[in-house]
């Protein structure tokens, strides 16, 4: 079990912006869970799963405009 949290910018509150609308529509057709929240969006599931689920949210933000995704990744202590 995997969670991972990325945050793309250019950020703009209130404004998504077509990079970050990619990259939430890429993982929203994934098996993960996805919370999508108000400076980040949360990935969890299997390990296979999250990283194939950010991989394409990475192409998908950056080939819209991103200019810069921060990432974490971590395995929770109950996983």
């Amino acid at each position: 079990m995997l969670r991972a949290e990325f945050t793309i910018e250019p950020f703009v509150t209130g404004d998504r912006g077509a990079h970050g609308r990619a990259a939430l529509g890429v993982v929203a057709g994934t098996a993960v869970l996805v919370d999508d929240g108000p400076f980040g969006t949360t990935l969890e599931g299997d390990d296979k799963q999250v990283l194939s689920a950010l991989a394409d949210a990475l192409r998908a933000a950056f080939g819209a405009g991103a200019t810069r995704v921060s990432v974490q990744v971590a395995r929770p202590a109950d996983g």
